[in-house]
């Protein structure tokens, strides 16, 4: 029996199996083979194959963006609408539109074959646009091209997911299904565990809050399913059983996600009012020009880049070029920003403007881990030189 078999097996049995207290157990085992075999179709342990399954683009600028939709006619015979069909859903037109890179466009299905990029430059970043071929149904099980696809989107720090506003939810609903089978999780948070292996010494389960929607007994028995037998699992949030499998795979991707309806401008008003009233939903219009500004404020938010500038010692900074980081970074990610052989010498750096400098407008000395904040003034006055103090004028 091939994995494709055993997934559909597993599926199927848990259809049929209903969920109570006494059943638990074996739908968290259940969860566990179906988390391994996914992870066996999806990334294959034989390296006899061609290495890498990507597309070959190369990850440039300060931040990636992947457009993600169909491309295939969705024909169900179980589905009510007979015409039920999402292509063409415009990822070529607003990859053209708001990066002015030529992308064909097209009104019929498998317009887009390979991996596009194009950049958008917005506040002194570069954002890197990739329009990625459509997705197919079961591409999660390696249909179409689901396994670059996938490989490429989880590479990204922000997902487009392209709808067509004049078609129904089920879209919506279907692409959630297959990234989330091919472990990509969309607006959410890694879970709060601690999981270590260990060569001895049994299993230590310890929880610091009351969990509601799984058990020590269920985490023990996917513990036992993947031949765990000696580690230390500490829990710190109330989690459920997908969340606990999600952190021993190790392989999930947490990335936030913004799901654009495009051709609003053929649905009432109404409609119009209820998705853009969503959770993470921007509404547009790529052939009349409508809310492409606001997608890309939206795109810039969700990213969450702080700009830094860099200042010499004795002149103004360069407000023109700043040196563009993920939320969360250090000095010393500044430093790597520059040039790499600036932190092995580094002494202390000043920031003189910002909203981390406690002494503004006067300078700040900080440390390499010092966390930097959006629009910081930051300069290297002194670094060490052969065991000596020397002061040096730099770029940083």
């Amino acid at each position: 029996m091939g994995v494709v078999e055993k997934i559909k097996e597993i599926e199927e049995e848990m259809a049929r199996t209903q969920k109570n207290k006494a059943t638990e157990y074996h739908l968290g085992l259940l969860k566990a083979k179906l988390a391994r075999y996914r992870a066996q179709l999806l990334e294959p342990a034989s390296k006899s194959g061609p290495a890498g399954v990507g597309f070959d683009v190369q990850k440039s600028g300060d931040a990636r963006v992947a457009l993600i939709g169909f491309a295939l006619r969705f024909l169900d015979d179980s589905i009510s609408e007979p015409s039920l069909s999402f292509p063409s859903v415009g990822k070529s037109t607003l990859l053209s539109k708001t990066t002015h890179t030529a992308s064909e466009v097209a009104s019929y299905e498998f317009t887009t074959l390979t991996a596009i990029p194009g950049v958008i430059e917005y506040q002194g970043a570069r954002i890197q646009l990739l329009d990625l071929p459509g997705i197919v149904e079961g591409a999660s099980q390696g249909r179409g091209r689901g396994r670059q696809v996938v490989s490429t989107a989880k590479t990204a720090d922000l997902i487009l997911i392209m709808l067509d506003a004049t078609k129904s939810e089920e879209q919506r609903r279907l692409l959630e299904i297959e990234l989330d089978a091919v472990g990509i999780r969309l607006n959410k948070h890694k879970p709060d565990i601690v999981f270590k292996r260990r060569t001895t010494g049994g299993i230590t389960f310890n929880s610091t809050v009351k969990l509601t929607q799984t058990d020590e007994k269920t985490i023990r028995t996917i513990l036992a399913g993947y031949k765990l037998h000696n580690c230390d699992v500490m829990i710190r949030e109330d989690i459920t059983t997908d969340d606990f499998i999600d952190v021993l795979i190790g392989t999930r991707k947490y990335i936030p996600c913004l799901y654009v309806y495009n051709k609003i401008d053929s649905i009432s008003l109404e409609q119009m009012d209820k998705l853009a009233r969503t959770p993470n939903t921007i509404v547009i219009s790529c052939e009349m020009d409508l809310n492409l500004d606001y997608l890309i404020e939206r795109m810039w938010a969700e990213l969450a880049l702080v700009k830094v500038y860099t200042k010499k010692r004795g002149a103004h900074p360069d407000l023109s070029d700043p040196i563009c980081l993920r939320k969360g970074a250090t000095i010393e990610d500044v430093c790597n920003g520059v040039h790499r052989s600036l932190a092995p010498n580094f002494r202390y750096g000043l920031v003189w403007w910002g909203k981390s400098s406690k002494f503004s407008p006067h300078a700040q000395k900080v440390s390499l881990q010092h966390q930097v904040q959006d629009e910081d003034v930051v300069s290297r006055s002194m670094i060490e030189l052969n065991g000596q103090s020397r002061m040096k004028a730099t770029s940083i």
